[in-house]
C-alpha cells in the first residue's frame, strides 16, 4: 500500500517550485519599480492617470510577452492600468485560437471543427 506522506522527491519539487514564485515575484518587484521611475504614471492604452493612492492598479506589460526580456532602457515594457493589460492578453489569445470574435470581413468566425460531422455515416453502419 503507498503512503500519503510526501517524500523526498515531493520536498525537493515543492523546494523548487517556492525558490521559482520567489524568483519571479522578486524580478517582478525589479522591473516594475524601474518602468515605474522611466515612464509616467499613465496607462498607454486609454490614457487613465494614476497616483500613489490607486499606483497599484498600473501594471507593466512586455511588449514581446517575454517576461525575461527586460532590457534597462525599458523598451520591451509599456504600463498598462488592469483592465487594457487584461484586454491585451486576451486579445493575444483569441489571435493564437483563431483570430477572436469576428473575422476581417465582419463574418463570425467559430469552432473549426465539428465532433459530430461523421456521426450520420457512423450511425448509418448499423
Amino acid at each position: 500500500m503507498s503512503s500519503t506522506k510526501p517524500g523526498p522527491d515531493s520536498d525537493r519539487l515543492d523546494r523548487v517550485v517556492a525558490e521559482a514564485h520567489r524568483y519571479r515575484d522578486q524580478r517582478e518587484k525589479d522591473y516594475r519599480e524601474q518602468a515605474l521611475k522611466l515612464y509616467p504614471w499613465v496607462c498607454g492604452r486609454c490614457g487613465r492617470e494614476f497616483d500613489r493612492s490607486n499606483l497599484r492598479e498600473l501594471t507593466v506589460h512586455h511588449r514581446d510577452h517575454n517576461h525575461d526580456n527586460n532590457p534597462a532602457d525599458g523598451s520591451n515594457w509599456e504600463l498598462l492600468c488592469l483592465y487594457c493589460h487584461d484586454n491585451e492578453h486576451q486579445r493575444q489569445l483569441e489571435a493564437a485560437m483563431g483570430g477572436g470574435a469576428g473575422s476581417a470581413d465582419g463574418a463570425e468566425s467559430g469552432a473549426r471543427h465539428n465532433p459530430f460531422a461523421d456521426l450520420k455515416s457512423l450511425l448509418d453502419r448499423k
